[in-house]
């Protein structure tokens, strides 16, 4: 498949290629990138199991990573772009980041923040969802199909 460079799929495709080390890892397949100025400031997977921490998911590794390339704490000119609807953890991280977008590949029917709490997300963050999808959600139904 071809993108345009820097669209929201260009994008994904990255966070895409992160949730793939994660399934090689035997980690759940998430994976996130954070971007500025069209550019990925940070990158990361899932690591929970290696690292034997429950708060080691992609989102939370991204934004860390981001504050430290930035040198900031605050990451309001930023954009998230992770396969997987947040959870309530990731989502309040993004509030307190400020990011300024979070784009999310597959719903999260059981655990994603908009089931449980839909303003969640800091009042400036801009969201969209459903990019790439397919690809996001493939990933995470055949790692879940294999485990079984």
């Amino acid at each position: 498949m071809s993108y345009k460079i820097y669209s929201d799929e260009y994008f994904m495709n990255e966070a895409l290629k992160e949730a793939m080390k994660a399934r090689e890892e035997h980690e759940i397949p998430v994976g996130a990138v954070i971007v500025a100025d069209r550019r990925i400031i940070a990158r990361a997977h899932n690591q929970t199991e290696i690292l034997h921490d429950v708060t080691a998911h992609a989102e939370m590794l991204a934004i860390t990573a981001a504050a430290n390339s930035l040198g900031a704490k605050y990451l309001n000119q930023c954009t998230l772009f992770v396969t997987l609807e947040p959870c309530t953890m990731c989502a309040s991280a993004s509030a307190w980041a400020q990011l300024g977008r979070v784009v999310y590949g597959a719903k999260d029917p059981k655990a994603g923040y908009g089931r449980i709490i839909q303003d969640i997300l800091h009042p400036k963050t801009k969201t969209k969802s459903g990019v790439l999808e397919k690809e996001c959600s493939g990933l995470l139904s055949d790692f879940f199909r294999d485990r079984r």
